[in-house]
């Protein structure tokens, strides 16, 4: 082997080398840059799952307060329901009273919410079959009082209105129930819902 030759050599046998140390480094930074992508991707995945759990858990929080609400809103309407019943069974029942109770009943609400001078309206039907025996209780049960059946009838629902002049006082069984209804609202509050 000549000079020439050996110089050939040597710079072939440097250039394989310098190629051999750059194709390894090439090796590692590709290697590298995979497992660096990998860890990428895994953490990208694990965050995505995070999310997504969160996201379903935050769902069905907001599912569960709304069924919740819902069922309150319905047992809530439901107990108004049942105080809608009782108030219009009482109404009923004092309708039905028998005649003489009945009449009692009216001449009180006269006695009580009157001055004694009043006009007695009542239902047409009511007018025809216990007025007069109404007007005669209220006036016996009052010292000095001269209540009088007015001719004219509305439909109360029960009950009667006192009518003096333009002043009208409101003794309707439905009026007297919504009263007593509001009286009673917080004690009806603490029975059913505590």
């Amino acid at each position: 082997m000549n000079g020439l030759e050996k110089i050939s050599e040597r710079i072939r046998r440097e250039g394989q080398a310098e190629a051999d140390a750059i194709a390894a480094e090439a090796a590692k930074r590709v290697a590298a840059i995979r497992d660096f992508s990998r860890e990428q991707a895994e953490q990208i995945g694990a965050d995505a799952e995070s999310k997504r759990r969160q996201a379903v858990a935050e769902r069905l929080e907001r599912l569960s307060g709304s069924a919740d609400m819902e069922r309150s809103q319905a047992l809530l309407a439901a107990k108004q329901g049942c105080i809608d019943d009782a108030f219009a069974k009482a109404a009923e029942m004092l309708r039905k009273l028998p005649r003489e109770e009945y009449i009692d009943l009216l001449a009180g609400l006269a006695v009580q919410n009157g001055a004694g001078d009043e006009e007695i309206v009542l239902s047409a039907t009511d007018r025809e079959s216990v007025g007069e025996a109404v007007a005669a209780a209220a006036n016996a049960a009052k010292s000095g009082a001269a209540f009088t059946v007015s001719a004219e009838t509305r439909e109360l629902g029960g009950g009667l209105v006192l009518k003096h002049g333009l002043v009208e006082t409101n003794c309707s069984f439905d009026t007297r129930l919504h009263r007593l209804r509001q009286e009673m609202a917080s004690e009806l509050a603490h029975i059913l819902f505590d």
